[in-house]
């Protein structure tokens, strides 16, 4: 199964070159369009548990799956240095959005901005479905950028760096999962490929973030790791040691259907889907 069947890799696809850079791109992305900072303001990392999920839905997911599994042709050796290569830039990029996100909250009236930040994850799950959906939906990056405007206050905007250690470990920790996520998929990519069925992880993990979102959006209030218990479903489901093979028919014994004036064997050398 090619990534071009995933939507949000395929994005990416048309735009970069290179599976490494692919990889590079799909993982870094929640630091490139503002949802790695929405989730930071929104309070997602206080938790274990939140932390958990965001390295495994936001920097790990289908996208990252697909990319490895279905793009990286390489040795199992040259997979795992490119994953620890892009960890090594990941993971000080996001402690270093958790050095401005402070200031950022500064201006911000989170109660409302954090329902836009709910939304992006929504708007992401609905894109990792259906590409067709892109068509409809605006990008996660202007959705944060309404939210901003939604709900800034300039007036209340303190420039002044604070580093809060605490939320810079979260934010390094859980960019941490994520990489950790590649790298054991990257290390198992041999025995998973042929028996990973992509599409169905990939619907899976689009649920698995739509639950995330939504105690970030209000509507459930619950610390419980619904998220993950759905997306550690997904993997167990999307198992497929068949590998999805279709048995053979003899090409030499007819349908009981056909008849010997409509049965002709070059046919299904010409359309091998009849």
């Amino acid at each position: 199964m090619s990534v071009s069947e995933h939507p949000v890799a395929l994005t990416i696809e048309q735009r970069v070159g290179g599976a490494t850079v692919l990889l590079a791109t799909v993982m870094a992305l929640p630091l490139l369009d503002g949802l790695f900072v929405a989730l930071l303001l929104a309070g997602t990392l206080e938790t274990t548990v939140g932390m958990l999920e965001t390295g495994l839905l936001v920097f790990g997911g289908s996208a990252t799956v697909a990319v490895i599994l279905a793009e990286l042709d390489e040795s199992r050796g040259s997979m795992v240095r490119s994953v620890l290569l892009i960890g090594a830039g990941l993971i000080p990029l996001a402690a270093l959005q958790a050095v401005i996100a402070p200031t950022i909250e500064s201006a911000l009236e989170l109660a409302v901005f954090q329902r836009f930040a709910g939304v992006v994850i929504l708007a992401i799950a609905a894109r990792t479905v259906s590409a067709k959906v892109s068509d409809y939906l605006p990008s996660p990056g202007v959705i944060i950028l309404l939210g901003l405007l939604a709900s800034i206050r300039p007036s209340a905007l303190t420039v002044e760096l604070v580093v809060d250690g605490e939320l810079l470990a979260r934010a390094a920790i859980t960019a941490a999962i994520g990489v950790g996520f590649a790298l054991a998929v990257a290390l198992a990519a041999p025995a998973l490929r042929g028996v990973v069925d992509l599409d169905r992880f990939r619907f899976g993990s689009a649920v698995a973030l739509g639950v995330f979102a939504l105690p970030v959006v209000g509507v459930l209030d619950t610390d419980a790791p619904i998220a993950l218990a759905v997306l550690i479903v997904s993997g167990l489901l999307a198992y497929s040691p068949d590998g999805g093979d279709e048995p053979e028919q003899d090409a030499e014994e007819p349908p009981e259907s056909a008849t010997d004036t409509d049965y002709a064997p070059e046919d299904t050398a010409r359309a091998p889907w009849l």
